[in-house]
């Protein structure tokens, strides 16, 4: 651990939806290895509790990722804290289980205001404050919906797909203006995570959805919060000092066939 807690020394990142889930382990993850981790949520109890559990190192920022002012004011109070920002990562998602067909315009409307409009404004406000630290890494979160389709998820399908190409975009530009920012996505299979506990509540057969994506990956189980958050911590760290644009699967295997 002590050769470990270097990778990140020194460094100040800012994790949406650090309340719970991926954003919590991420958070966890960065901190044990040297990080000062802003943890950005909505749920401000949550955010407050992941803080005091990660100690001196962590402080809560209440941020609803759909708006531009809470953006804006989230990054504020990083910097108060921290004095700089060297790492963003865009994880604040949600999902909604449903086809094109039984999918409302309001739920479309709202999973894509916080998957891909919360990246989006991350990215868009986040770069300043990189930028003035001498660069950094862009991490958003996309998953394997974002790579094929599925067929009763159409809203987070189409969500994670854009982060996929939106992640692209912020790389090349950031890469022609000299910018030393990197900006890379993650795409997961599904996780033991409270948002697919909430997506297989929403299910006819919970336990047999369940069943069924476990089924899916070739190593026979779904991906744990740690094992993202290490991929997360290479992509923050200097590890991968000359990987941008990429897209890196933690799947089992699902998409290899």
């Amino acid at each position: 651990m002590a050769a470990g807690a270097e990778r990140l020394a020194g460094k100040v990142a800012l994790v949406t939806g650090a309340a719970s889930g991926l954003g919590k382990a991420i958070a966890t993850r960065f901190v044990e290895h040297g990080a000062r981790v802003a943890v950005a949520d909505l749920d401000q109890a949550g955010g407050r509790a992941v803080a005091r559990a990660l100690g001196a190192a962590a402080r809560c920022v209440p941020l609803d990722v759909t708006q531009e002012a809470s953006w804006i004011a989230a990054l504020e109070a990083a910097h108060a804290a921290f004095g700089r920002l060297d790492v963003l990562v865009n994880n604040a998602g949600v999902a909604i289980h449903g086809d094109v067909e039984r999918t409302t315009l309001e739920e479309w409307r709202f999973v894509h205001a916080v998957n891909l409009d919360g990246t989006f404004l991350g990215c868009k406000y986040g770069i300043p404050r990189l930028r003035a630290s001498g660069g950094g890494s862009i991490i958003n979160m996309s998953s394997i919906a974002g790579l094929i389709g599925v067929h009763d998820l159409a809203a987070y399908c189409s969500s994670k797909a854009a982060v996929r190409l939106l992640t692209k975009s912020v790389a090349l530009r950031c890469a022609r203006r000299k910018d030393n920012i990197r900006c890379n996505s993650i795409h997961p299979v599904y996780a033991d995570t409270p948002m697919v506990e909430r997506m297989l509540a929403g299910a006819p057969d919970p336990q047999r959805m369940r069943d069924a994506l476990t089924g899916m990956v070739p190593l026979g189980r779904l991906v744990a919060p740690d094992e993202i958050a290490d991929m997360a911590l290479f992509l923050a760290s200097d590890d991968s000092r000359f990987v941008t644009g990429a897209e890196f699967v933690i799947d089992g295997g699902l998409t290899a066939g």
